[in-house]
């Protein structure tokens, strides 16, 4: 086992988005070469020494255990609650498929900052619980609450439990702006990415 992987925190890649406005499975767009579900999975493996492919369907080169949804709408939120059920390590941080940009020095230093119940980075978009670290014993309680009684917000799990927003200039990583968290949900989104 690679000594400089993090073992007190399990990487959650969750796969199984509708991808509805996208209009196909997001895990299998390609960037630069790369599948998304791959590229995000090498990303999570490269930096912990447990990482958890949740839902959905991951590219075949894509390093992980796999892990399937619970019963229940789809949604992120049960995503959530598969990846805090079957990590073994106290902490999880969750990541979306469809945050190509996401970068080892986001990741790292949100598994620096001061553990609470939940880690989330703030953008001008508002938090962001797709791209977070919870603790495991303190927040799938919650999460499979939530999932029971439809209360199915990411947003909604933060009001519950004790939560550490932070931002990239508290983290020491004002260059890299808001672009770590770019969300590609549509065709013209793709688009975008694609052409800068």
């Amino acid at each position: 086992m690679d000594s400089s992987l993090l073992g007190n925190v399990t990487g959650a890649l969750l796969l199984g988005g509708k991808s509805t406005r996208m209009g196909r499975d997001k895990a299998h767009l390609e960037w630069q070469g790369e599948i998304w579900s791959t590229r995000a999975a090498n990303l999570l493996a490269s930096l912990f020494t447990e990482t958890l492919l949740v839902g959905g369907i991951p590219d075949a080169d894509a390093p992980g255990r796999r892990v399937s949804d619970p019963s229940g709408p789809q949604c992120a939120l049960r995503g959530l609650v598969a990846a805090l059920d079957a990590a073994t390590s106290p902490r999880v941080l969750v990541v979306a498929t469809d945050l190509p940009l996401l970068c080892a020095d986001l990741l790292l230093a949100l598994c620096a900052w001061p553990e609470n119940d939940a880690v989330v980075p703030v953008d001008d978009q508002g938090d962001q619980p797709l791209c977070a670290i919870y603790q495991r014993e303190s927040c799938l309680e919650v999460a499979r609450s939530n999932l029971a009684s439809g209360r199915l917000s990411m947003r909604d799990l933060l009001t519950h439990v004790e939560c550490s927003r932070v931002r990239f200039d508290d983290l020491g990583l004002s260059d890299l702006g808001d672009v770590a968290l770019t969300n590609i949900n549509t065709p013209e989104d793709l688009a975008t990415l694609e052409g800068s």
